[in-house]
């Protein structure tokens, strides 16, 4: 992996060299939401992936994104580079309707050693791959902790023995995540990743999404309908709109989730829209139904 153009791609490339701090990782952590996307794209381009660090890094400085266990798992790599003490976790995210799980659907980072004056113990939760949820890293300690729009807690986990419980806001895309105390390697994350990736049952397969964290807010994109949460150009609030040509949808991936697709070539997007266009068009009809 190239350190430098690993900060360079998330505009940090200051911080070559510098020590491992807890303002350093709140900085990193910011950065790498802000600048690489979350998103699935490449199921919808029928380009399979893996969960392998290296391959996630070297798509990520390709300018593009990924799902959790691509962005954590870039993410761990960057962070171990640069000297920081950081632990890979199995966690589960519960989505309405399931119940709290650590069903390794997905993974979580911790660091310690990073004391800071909020959080002297120096122990952090540390997530680029929630979507909508946190833009920083959260103090290891229970609490209640407001980031942009969206409160969030921290508890004991009641299914993870030792573990730890992130209550989402009530607005976000899930309920909350669960994550053990032990370590993980990336290996136990494969059966949940090719399921996710390939399952008819994966909210993956079923609805393209992407999504961008800043301070004040998440923009996402499900299909072809892009919304924001919290403070925009347009003022506060929640905003929607459908993105009714390819010419729009690929403007906005450029423009909103700093995805240009570079290493999409032009039949790949034509390929793309009309399979996004139409799923909306069926997810219209069965509305209309």
């Amino acid at each position: 992996m190239t350190i430098a153009a690993y900060l360079g791609r998330i505009g940090l490339p200051h911080l070559l060299g510098a020590p491992p701090t807890a303002e350093n990782l709140r900085a990193l952590h910011a950065a790498h939401v802000e600048k690489v996307a979350y998103e699935a794209l490449e199921i919808w381009l029928d380009r399979p992936t893996s969960v392998d660090p290296a391959e996630s890094v070297a798509r990520i400085l390709r300018g593009r994104g990924g799902y959790c266990f691509h962005l954590n798992g870039a993410f761990h790599s960057l962070l171990t580079a640069l000297g920081y003490d950081v632990t890979r976790h199995v966690g589960g995210v519960q989505s309405p309707g399931d119940e709290p799980n650590v069903g390794a659907n997905h993974l979580v980072l911790t660091a310690r050693g990073l004391p800071s004056p909020e959080n002297p113990g120096g122990e952090w939760l540390v997530d680029v791959g929630l979507g909508d949820a946190l833009h920083e890293p959260l103090p290891l300690v229970a609490g209640v902790y407001r980031q942009g729009p969206f409160t969030y807690g921290l508890r004991a986990s009641e299914v993870a023995p030792g573990g730890w419980r992130l209550d989402h806001d009530p607005r976000g895309s899930f309920l909350g995540m669960d994550f053990g105390p032990a370590s993980a390697e990336m290996s136990a994350f494969d059966e949940q990743h090719h399921h996710l990736t390939t399952s008819p049952e994966s909210g993956f397969v079923r609805v393209c999404s992407v999504s961008r964290r800043d301070g004040s807010g998440v923009d996402q994109l499900r299909g072809l309908t892009l919304s924001r949460i919290g403070s925009s150009g347009t003022g506060a609030g929640a905003h929607e709109l459908t993105l009714d040509t390819a010419r729009d949808y690929f403007a906005a991936l450029a423009d909103v989730f700093v995805l240009p697709l570079d290493d999409v070539g032009a039949e790949e997007k034509d390929r793309l829209w009309r399979r996004l266009h139409g799923a909306h068009e069926a997810w219209l009809a069965g509305r209309a139904t």
